[in-house]
């Protein structure tokens, strides 16, 4: 069964858009990707569009800056929760209201992504890391699960470690595609999956790997400064755009 038309179009402008967001501050595409196609289907039904797009795109991030085993052997004990708890969130999720959770997402983006345009910076001490990271982990796992947004409170936690863009941008290549392969496990174990979905999923990875090649090179010219700026202001208008869909 051919998708229909006006559906097409929706999930390749989506993926575009989104793809180009995550080339250039390294995250964005399941939110923006949410935001956007829960205009066209139900929460569920777009949490499964985004898998393929979302994981082809997390691979290519998480081993373009190098062989990520540094890193997950730095990350462990922050990734190892983040990945197990997305089948809790789902299962949670199914007994909660979902909107209520969509608008907690994005309050959170948005109340972090003023405090980095204001100036404020997490850091963490390797003493306090080894509490936060399991607990980062664990919280974002679940949150996964619930909304099919990798980001609170993962990105704050890797980038409150101080690591340099390039190891951030890599870091979090590596939490979205464990989370990615923990979230597609999960739907799948739900029944929440189907043929359909899978088409309009495969067909947004090409628009999204276009996105994507456009944002990495629009990254290269900005200076780190600039790029910290750019990173929290993506933060803002993503949880803004996730607070006005709240879910519907």
């Amino acid at each position: 069964m051919s998708p229909e038309p006006v559906l097409l179009a929706i999930v390749i402008a989506t993926f575009l858009f989104a793809g180009a967001a995550k080339g250039i501050v390294g995250f964005g595409l399941p939110t923006i990707a949410l935001a956007l196609l829960t205009l066209a289907d139900a929460l569920y039904g777009a949490m499964a569009m985004l898998l393929l797009p979302s994981l082809v795109t997390n691979i290519w991030q998480a081993v373009e800056g190098g062989s990520p085993l540094r890193l997950i052997r730095r990350l462990w004990r922050f990734l190892l929760p983040a990945t197990l708890a997305v089948w809790v969130g789902l299962w949670l999720a199914r007994d909660l209201e979902t909107a209520a959770l969509v608008r907690l997402l994005g309050l959170l983006l948005v109340l972090y992504g003023l405090s980095g345009l204001l100036g404020w910076r997490p850091a963490l001490s390797a003493r306090r890391d080894r509490l936060a990271g399991p607990v980062a982990g664990t919280l974002n796992g679940l949150l996964t699960g619930m909304t099919g947004s990798f980001v609170v409170p993962g990105v704050i936690y890797l980038q409150a470690l101080g690591l340099a863009r390039d190891q951030l941008v890599q870091a979090m290549g590596i939490l979205f595609t464990a989370s990615t392969l923990a979230l597609l496990a999960a739907l799948a174990g739900g029944g929440l999956l189907s043929v359909d979905l899978g088409l309009m999923s495969a067909i947004g990875v090409p628009a999204a790997l276009a996105g994507m090649l456009l944002g990495r090179r629009i990254r290269t010219l900005l200076p780190e400064a600039r790029f910290r700026q750019v990173f929290q202001a993506a933060i803002l208008v993503l949880g803004i755009s996730v607070m006005a869909s709240g879910g519907a």
